[in-house]
């Protein structure tokens, strides 16, 4: 039985437009097939090539981590010589954890000894790695300052501490400190009391440490003794 004209026009279409369809992809794979294989070999290789650089990252990030820990085991039984081997290494590390508390470790060993230029030096070198987060490099600071602050200027101590020693700062407790000590000395008397206040009043901060803020602040003339809760009434 024949096609209506119209059926056979558009199966005519239909073929000539696959066939066509079908010439096109095999001038595009003659002209581009090998460009295209090498392109997905390449990428399949980087593919790989990442997988096996995430497995040796892992395996190196187990191995420092094991070398950290008998270094830690090796301290806590005072063989701090047989640790410094491994925390040399370590405070080479291309991973910002286990090289920042390499080398605080090696500075707390020099602290022990009462090398405070040493300990100093090596708090310095984090403090001063743009490389490495904020957080680390401000407790190395506060680190280094304490080690150095009775060979610093009292000015010197509050510029380094002043970005630090503000309400809200996870820092303000041991910077504050530091920088009102330092206001002291420059006779800053009003300003001190009311950095000692504002240490006394800061719940993040360590009791002693308040403790000693409450009673420097009382000596100055500021009154920071906290509030006692206020006592509900039960209800009736």
């Amino acid at each position: 039985m024949a096609l209506p004209p119209n059926a056979s026009t558009e199966v005519f279409i239909r073929e000539v437009d696959e066939e066509y369809r079908r010439e096109r992809m095999a001038r595009f794979w003659q002209r581009w097939g090998k460009a295209v294989a090498a392109a997905v070999v390449v990428l399949l290789l980087a593919f790989g090539g990442w997988l096996y650089w995430q497995h040796r990252q892992r395996e190196a990030a187990g191995v420092e981590g094991e070398r950290m820990q008998a270094a830690f085991d090796q301290l806590s039984q005072g063989q701090a010589a047989q640790a410094q081997p491994a925390l040399a290494e370590l405070a080479q590390s291309k991973r910002d954890g286990y090289r920042v508390l390499a080398i605080f470790t090696q500075a707390d060993i020099l602290l022990q000894k009462n090398d405070l230029k040493g300990a100093a030096a090596k708090f310095a070198s984090v403090a001063n790695d743009t490389g490495v987060d904020d957080a680390f490099r401000n407790l190395a600071l506060i680190r280094q300052t304490a080690a150095e602050f009775e060979t610093l200027k009292p000015q010197v101590v509050i510029e380094r501490m002043r970005p630090l020693a503000v309400p809200g700062s996870p820092w303000l407790g041991s910077a504050g400190e530091m920088m009102a000590v330092a206001q002291l000395r420059l006779g800053q008397r009003a300003a001190a009391g009311q950095l000692f206040g504002q240490i006394a009043r800061d719940e993040g901060a360590p009791a002693s440490l308040r403790q000693r803020a409450v009673q420097m602040a009382g000596v100055l003339g500021v009154d920071a003794v906290p509030a006692p809760p206020a006592v509900q009434e039960p209800s009736r």
